[in-house]
């Protein structure tokens, strides 16, 4: 019996790592497409709208506060066991009925003293509040 050339081969005995190798790579790609989606809560939320500039251009009511705990109402100082009585005496003036409130906080106040702020803002009848920051200036290469 003679053997033919094409039938000596020998059996593969080496995994081949390609497909394994394409697997994990299409792995990672998903993984590194759906990571963003996962940081987030699902939870239904309407987020607000920015609008830039549009308390510029308006008529406003502004507070002031100051690292040190100081208050001002547009400017003038107030003491702090008398601000909502003089917010709630300048909402009350002829025309600042529906007039835009705007909080200036120092960015070394804690986040609770400046929305007991707002807070206090709202008890005086404020109906719009914003807080006022800084915009972020991006320098080009």
């Amino acid at each position: 019996m003679r053997r033919r050339a094409g039938n000596d081969a020998e059996p593969i005995t080496r995994i081949n790592v390609t497909p394994i190798i394409d697997v994990a790579l299409v792995l990672v790609i998903i993984l590194l497409v759906t990571a963003p989606l996962l940081s987030q809560a699902d939870l239904p939320v309407d987020l607000p709208q920015a609008r830039t500039r549009e308390a510029e251009n308006q008529r406003n009511v502004s507070i002031t506060y100051t690292a040190r705990g100081e208050l001002a109402l547009d400017e003038r100082r107030v003491p702090a066991d008398a601000f909502r009585g003089a917010l709630r005496a300048k909402l009350a003036e002829p025309g600042n009925e529906n007039v835009l409130v705007v909080v200036r906080a120092d960015s070394g106040v804690p986040y609770g003293a400046t929305r007991e702020l707002l807070d206090e803002a709202r008890t005086a009848g404020a109906k719009r509040l914003a807080v006022a920051t800084r915009q972020r200036v991006e320098v080009a290469p």
